[in-house]
C-alpha cells in the first residue's frame, strides 16, 4: 500500500492547473479539491456531489474563491478544485473534512504541497505561475 501513496505523492508534485484568468502573484491561497478522497477514484457523479458540498462549505467561510482544474501534463486526469483565499490552517481543516491526502498552498507565487492525511514533509514546487495554463473555459469532467 505504501507504494501507492508514494506514487500519489509523486503525481501531486507534477500537477498543473487550468484557470480561466490569472491569479495575483502576491496572493496567499489554498488549492483544495473534494474529488477522489484518499486517492480512491470515484465516479463523476460521486465527485460532483462532493464538489457541491465543498463549494457550500467554502461559501459558508465567507472568503473569496475561484474554480480551477488540477491536471497532469497530458490532461488525462483532471480534478475540479478551488482556489480558496483562506489561511493555511482553515484550508487544511477543509481538506481533512473531505479526506484529502494533500493540498497546495500558494504564497507570493511559491507553490507548496502540504500533506493532510499523508505523513510527508511540506514540499516547495517552485513557481505557481509556471504551472498555470490559461483556458477559455474549464473542461467538463462528466466523462
Amino acid at each position: 500500500m505504501e507504494s501507492h501513496f508514494e506514487q500519489l505523492w509523486s503525481c501531486y508534485q507534477s500537477t498543473e492547473f487550468l484557470l480561466t484568468q490569472p491569479l495575483s502573484s502576491v496572493s496567499r491561497f489554498a488549492i483544495v479539491t473534494a474529488h477522489n478522497p484518499q486517492g480512491e477514484l470515484l465516479s463523476p457523479c460521486q465527485n460532483r456531489l462532493l464538489d457541491r458540498k465543498l463549494l457550500a462549505d467554502i461559501e459558508a467561510m465567507g472568503v473569496p474563491y475561484r474554480a480551477l482544474i488540477g491536471t497532469n501534463s497530458t490532461l488525462s486526469h483532471m480534478e475540479k478544485s478551488w482556489a480558496v483565499f483562506a489561511s493555511e490552517e482553515e484550508s487544511l481543516e477543509l481538506a481533512l473534512k473531505y479526506r484529502q491526502n494533500a493540498i497546495y498552498y500558494v504564497v507570493q507565487d511559491e507553490l507548496l504541497l502540504l500533506p493532510c492525511l499523508m505523513e510527508r514533509e511540506v514540499v516547495s514546487l517552485g513557481s505557481f505561475r509556471s504551472r498555470v495554463k490559461l483556458v477559455q473555459e474549464l473542461p467538463e469532467l462528466d466523462l
